[in-house]
Formats: structure tokens, C-alpha cells, sequence
């Protein structure tokens, strides 16, 4: 057996034997087991007989066993296995690349312009692309697109044409070929069983590694759902997006049979929607998280390790849209999350965009663009002078290009950037770090339920022991902030004492 490459990202050799002979479900995505007898690569929970020591060799990512020409399994389907967030989660410049490249940098660009991004020379970029992950910038976006074409072949009754759209090719002719020279079989060979259609709607599976405390996050976003945008239950999401001319909706809830994967349902979504829907959906419940290291870092700590083992599935809670995110982040200071949420749905039925037709009962309307809000005048709505400033001054912000959401942008920058806006102070970016960008390393010092909850004796910490204390948890930091939070919430924290830190 042997280990293709150095990359970083590669657990060591043991680790991987391990854990492709026990198919421990814990190491799923984070790296691929190639068989040189079959030419046929799995994700290392592939029910398939073990292949022999001999024959198997390591990859890093589902790109570098392309790459070195391998071909994806049609059984264990390396399409449905979760990311690997070791590649994003420093601020390295193929971590910053690769949420480039998710956010569809090298749909429209090309790699210099990608490598101008990320302040490196394209040749640089693309040896630390091999080095880290085993294959080059543009193998680790085509086989990001191929592998999702792959799954709507096999579980949509989409047709080809579409699904090429879908997948990021203009052109038919050029995804056959690229398809072909991948899986070795033309894209209609995984259509030779009928596909069940669901009233219409197109249904995802999305993998995750277990442990995952779905409840755990429905509970959180169910206290701030907004009327007519979403609806939260105990058993799922379910959103309306889209144009007002042209709404879809979705609903998210566990798989039926009680793998490690949610359900997507999708409803009126446009072929070029589905990748960054999907990808939406993906960082915003937090699919591709790895409970083991995170509980490798936090787990030492005195006071977070009978959290993790209270709830070791904990995730991080993401946000739909980031100007979302930061409104409702505003009108949450040193208020209740019941209070905030009801001046939400205030703007939203003043100032959103109703729909030529609610796709779903319940989903009637979209939530404010920047451009509505720019100049609105928020006080008969309850909301307070000041805040009603400070939400303009945000709306300006990201319409004049002072601000953004770009994933890729270090957290430190960002920071920077956005207490720069009156009514912006420290916690108040960081919170948008956290569920805007699921930044894994957001941490809003300030906050009083986490001072108190770290705190050995319960009586609040200084924000600057902390943020001391908090150097030890790091790159996780957001992580012990969601057990902070959710112990003190278990705890019976009353309301009154969440301050805005918590409310938003």
C-alpha cells in the first residue's frame, strides 16, 4: 500500500488502513481509497468486499484520484460524500482558492484570475494546489461539477441537457466527453433505471459525518424563523428563493431510513440554481464540519469537554444570505430573540418583496434587498433611530462595495472592515462571521453568557480573559461558542439575561 503524496489534508497511513477496514463513517470525505487492480476509487465507507492491502492507494481528494486516473465507484458514489473542511478552514491561500472556487470563481474566470485574487502568481497556485490536494486548481473544480452531475443522473429524472447546465457546461458536447473520460461511461448509461418523481420535486441526498444534532440546529433557527420567507419545525427547514416573478422553495429534514444524510427537496429551482442551492444548503447546516477534530481541540478543555460529550453533533448554525444575517443582527442588540425576530417580520412585510405567487403555504415573500433598504425609514416599525441608521448604513455599505460576504476574506479583514461602520462593533461582526460565512473561528468575546459559562466559579470573565483562555480553541472557537450557548440555554438562562450578544 502506499499514500499518493504529502498532502496535509491526508490523515496518516494507519489511520486511513483503519478506517477503511471498520468503514468508520467518522472519516468520510476526508480522504478516498483508490484500487490500482479495479481502477476504481470509493469513499472509505464503501460496503464493497476490502480490496487488497497491496492494491489500495490514498487520495487526499476525489480530484487527485481523477487526476491520476481513477474513476468514481457506482456503488459506495464518492459524489454523496461531505467536504473536507480541513482544506478551508485556515486562511491559507488554497483555503481561500477553494471558497473561491465554490463560489463559482472559475465558472466565468479563469486560473490567472483566480490566482490574482489570492495575491499568488498562477504557476505558484497551482503547485500548492498539487501539493495540498493532490491536483490542480482546474481538476478540483471540474471534478467538483462532474461528480454533482453525477448525482442528479442518479437520483433525479432531470434531463441530460439540464443536468450538463446544472453542472456548470455550456456546451453538451464538451460535458459527454468530460463525463465519459471520468466515470468511463456516457452520461444516459446511469439512466438505464426509471427515476421516481416526488410531485415534481427534484430530491438530493446530502451526506454528513456522524455525530450530528440535526434537532440541535432546527431548534435554533426555529426561535428566529421569519414568517413568510420560512418555516422550522422539529422535523425540518423550509424556505422560499428565487425572484418574485420566479419562486422555488425547499424543505430540508432528515433521510428516511436514518443514514448519515439529509433530505433536499426542492421545488421550481432553474437548472443553474441547483449547485449554488446545494452548496447554500451545505454551509448552512453545516455538513461538511468534522466532529473529531473539532472535539480534538475543544475536548481538552475543563469546562468544554462535558459539553462535547453531552452533544458531541453540534454544529455550527449558518445563515441564508448575509445582509439577512446582518439586519437581523442589528435589530437583535439588547433585545430578546422573540423581540428581534418580531421587528424582522416587520421590515420584511413592509419592505420585502411579495411574490406574483406563494409557491408554498406560508412563503409569501422574499426578504429586503439592500437597494429597499438603503433609504427606508424603519421607526414606525419600532425599530430605534439609531439602529435604523446603522441598518441603512449597511444597505449603502455593501451597494457601494465598502463591505461584502466574500467567504475567502480573512477573518481579522473582515472584522476590520465591517466595525468600520457606525453601529458595527466587534461582536456584532463576528456574529456575522459566524453565521454569514460560518467562519469556524469567529469568536465575539464580549458576549455575557459566554463570559459567564466559561467562567469555572459562573461569574463573569473580562472580555480580555476570554479571549485569552479562547487562543486554546482555535481554529473551533465558533464551535465552544454554540456549546456555550446551548449549555446555558439547557441551563434555564433567562431571557432577560441575553443580552444582544445572544439575541441576534
Amino acid at each position: 500500500m502506499e499514500n499518493a503524496g504529502t498532502s496535509a489534508a491526508l490523515p496518516d497511513e494507519r489511520t486511513c488502513e483503519q478506517a477503511r477496514l471498520s468503514r468508520d463513517a467518522r472519516f468520510d470525505g476526508l480522504f478516498f481509497t483508490a484500487v490500482a487492480s479495479t481502477g476504481i476509487y470509493c469513499r472509505p465507507v464503501c460496503p464493497a468486499p476490502a480490496p487488497r492491502r497491496a492494491n489500495v492507494r490514498y487520495y487526499a481528494s476525489a480530484a487527485a484520484a481523477e487526476a491520476a486516473g481513477f474513476r468514481p465507484c457506482l456503488r459506495c458514489r464518492p459524489e454523496l460524500a461531505p467536504g473536507n473542511q480541513a482544506w478551508q478552514r485556515d486562511e491559507h491561500v488554497v483555503a481561500r482558492a477553494l471558497k473561491l472556487i465554490e463560489a463559482g470563481a472559475l465558472d466565468e474566470g479563469s486560473l490567472d484570475d483566480l490566482a490574482r485574487q489570492v495575491n499568488v502568481g498562477t504557476r505558484q497556485l497551482r503547485r500548492l494546489f498539487v501539493e495540498r490536494l493532490g491536483a490542480p486548481p482546474i481538476s478540483v473544480h471540474t471534478t467538483r461539477r462532474l461528480l454533482f452531475a453525477k448525482q442528479l443522473l442518479t437520483e433525479t429524472a432531470m434531463p441530460v441537457t439540464e443536468v450538463a447546465l446544472a453542472s456548470g457546461f455550456r456546451s453538451l458536447r464538451r460535458f459527454h466527453a468530460a463525463f465519459a473520460q471520468a466515470n468511463r461511461i456516457a452520461p444516459r448509461e446511469l439512466r438505464r433505471r426509471p427515476h421516481e418523481v416526488d410531485g415534481g420535486a427534484l430530491v438530493l441526498r446530502l451526506a454528513y459525518r456522524p455525530p450530528y444534532d440535526f434537532a440541535a440546529l432546527l431548534t435554533f433557527l426555529q426561535g428566529r424563523a421569519l414568517p413568510g420567507i420560512e418555516l422550522v419545525d422539529a422535523h425540518g427547514y423550509t424556505r422560499v428563493f428565487g425572484t418574485p416573478e420566479e419562486p422555488g422553495w425547499l424543505r430540508l429534514g432528515a433521510w428516511p431510513d436514518g443514514s448519515h444524510a439529509l433530505r433536499l427537496e426542492l421545488h421550481g429551482a432553474q437548472p443553474a440554481q441547483l449547485l449554488p442551492l446545494v452548496t447554500c444548503i451545505r454551509r448552512m447546516f453545516d455538513l461538511d464540519a468534522d466532529p473529531h477534530a473539532i472535539a480534538a481541540t475543544l475536548g481538552t478543555h475543563p469546562v468544554l469537554r462535558p459539553l462535547l460529550r453531552k452533544r458531541p453533533g453540534l454544529r455550527l448554525p449558518g445563515g441564508w444570505d448575509g445582509f439577512e444575517i446582518a439586519v437581523r443582527a442589528v435589530l437583535g442588540q439588547q433585545v430578546s430573540v422573540a423581540a428581534a425576530r418580531t421587528l424582522a417580520a416587520r421590515i420584511v412585510d413592509r419592505h420585502g418583496s411579495p411574490l406574483a405567487q406563494a409557491p408554498a403555504p406560508g412563503l409569501a415573500r422574499l426578504f429586503p434587498t439592500p437597494d429597499a433598504l438603503a433609504d427606508a425609514d424603519l421607526r414606525a416599525l419600532g425599530v430605534t433611530t439609531a439602529r435604523a441608521a446603522t441598518i441603512r448604513g449597511i444597505a449603502r455599505a455593501l451597494l457601494d462595495g465598502r463591505v461584502d460576504f466574500r467567504a475567502d476574506q480573512p477573518l481579522d479583514r473582515f472584522v476590520e472592515r465591517w466595525v468600520a461602520l457606525p453601529g458595527i462593533g466587534e461582536w456584532t461582526a463576528h456574529y456575522m462571521a459566524m453565521r454569514a460565512l460560518s467562519h469556524p473561528d469567529a469568536f465575539p468575546a464580549a458576549d455575557l453568557i459566554l463570559r459567564r459559562a466559561a467562567s469555572p466559579d459562573g461569574e463573569a470573565m473580562s472580555t480580555r480573559a476570554l479571549s485569552t483562555l479562547a487562543e486554546a480553541w482555535r481554529p473551533w472557537r465558533a464551535y465552544a461558542v454554540m456549546h456555550l450557548w446551548r449549555a446555558s440555554a439547557d441551563a434555564g438562562v433567562s431571557a432577560t439575561a441575553r443580552t444582544k450578544k445572544v439575541s441576534a
